[in-house]
């Protein structure tokens, strides 16, 4: 018994010990994630605004709208319909006509084997890019008028060769509210975001698919999607091709610049973070093993161990006090986030609900993959494992 009380104090330490680090990490990547400048001139190099579409009628009005809206010259805008079967070519016919000239729509060719969607479309439109900056964006995102002027200025200040921001994550529904942040929390907590900037070592690494601005030479220099063209989570992996060819990379808080709405209800969030998640990892078992009892140890664990204190009436250090604490760090980092990113707030408190669902997306992104016929998005399935 005393073996085991000893061990218990010793686990809670150690996971409030981890929990500190991680808001540590956060508030540190508060001073360290600054929002873009807005003081840049509204002409420079010509920049070449890339979109892949595919089964996007939903989205691709408002995002081309925005983009033809922008307070910046000289740019272009090329869409490439990925073998849409909605109303999405549709729609592109209409506004390349009342583009007067701004946008052209580029038809897909068919998927190679070997190529993830995404990258194929992207390297497709990179082809055909006249700009000395690139700039891909998702069809999913509406621009504010100041993006491109704000974003170009800034890897020009930098003198970065690659460019990326978190957008403002539009959240409407439960599902979304309570999920989606989740990827604020892996970006906050765990990575230290100056390292990004100032290291050349490719394990620290941030880049996000919804907006990345490249050097057009640079991205050659890599061979552009090309090098990733099996990555399902490519964004990463090209900051790690520009990192391993000695680029710089530097990242935005563009919250203000960019807004996104990358899921809209349970069915797609599962799908796409099941799609993600373990491809994130490197396809790593041991990874996503590692991933899964961190998740359980830290944040749903102290909730069991206070749950069942409460029950007993033992209010012991080791079985209320220290999860108690745990809980509380877990909150305030979720909540400093939350008002960071302009989330809701009383979702946040529901933070072990999230932390559940994400155990759950993991175990089924680890399935998909090793057991199951793949990840599938947009009606495609993928197992590139």
């Amino acid at each position: 018994m005393a073996f085991f009380i000893v061990a218990m104090l010793f686990y809670q330490i150690g996971v409030l010990l981890s929990l500190l680090v991680f808001l540590g990490i956060l508030l540190r990547n508060l001073i360290d994630f600054p929002g873009i400048p807005a003081h840049f001139p509204a002409q420079g190099a010509l920049v070449s605004v890339l979109v892949p579409a595919r089964n996007e009628a939903l989205n691709i009005e408002r995002c081309v709208r925005s983009l033809l809206r922008q307070e910046y010259a000289p740019f272009e805008i090329l869409v490439l319909d990925d073998g849409s079967t909605d109303a999405t070519p549709e729609l592109l016919r209409r506004l390349a006509i009342e583009s007067d000239g701004k946008m052209r729509v580029l038809q897909g060719e068919p998927l190679p084997d070997g190529w993830h969607g995404k990258s194929w479309a992207c390297y497709q439109l990179g082809r055909q890019a006249k700009g000395e900056l690139l700039l891909f964006t998702d069809a999913d995102t509406m621009h504010e008028p100041d993006a491109l002027r704000r974003t170009v200025g800034a890897i020009e200040a930098s003198g970065a060769d690659m460019l990326s921001l978190m957008p403002h994550q539009e959240l409407d529904s439960f599902w979304e509210k309570l999920v989606v942040p989740l990827v604020h929390v892996i970006l906050m907590c765990y990575l230290p975001l100056r390292l990004v900037r100032t290291s050349r070592r490719a394990a620290f690494c941030f880049a996000n698919g919804q907006f990345i601005l490249f050097r057009k030479e640079f991205y050659q220099r890599i061979n552009g999607h090309a090098a990733v063209r099996d990555a399902l989570v490519e964004d990463v992996w090209l900051c790690k091709k520009v990192k391993k060819a000695g680029g710089k990379v530097v990242a935005f808080n563009g919250t203000d610049v960019v807004n996104c709405r990358m899921y809209r209800n349970f069915r797609e969030i599962w799908e796409g973070f099941s799609k993600n998640l373990f491809a994130a990892l490197g396809y790593s078992t041991p990874g996503i093993f590692m991933f899964i009892a961190m998740i359980a140890a830290v944040y749903i664990a102290p909730y069991l161990f206070l749950f069942h204190s409460t029950l007993e009436g033992e209010f012991t250090v080791s079985l209320f006090w220290l999860p108690l604490t745990q809980i509380m760090v877990a909150l305030l980092c979720r909540l400093l986030i939350a008002s960071t990113f302009r989330q809701s707030l009383a979702v946040a408190l529901l933070h072990v609900f999230s932390q559940m669902v994400l155990l759950a997306i993991a175990c089924n992104s680890f399935y998909l993959i090793k057991f199951g016929k793949g990840a599938s998005w947009k009606g495609r399935n993928y197992n590139f494992s």
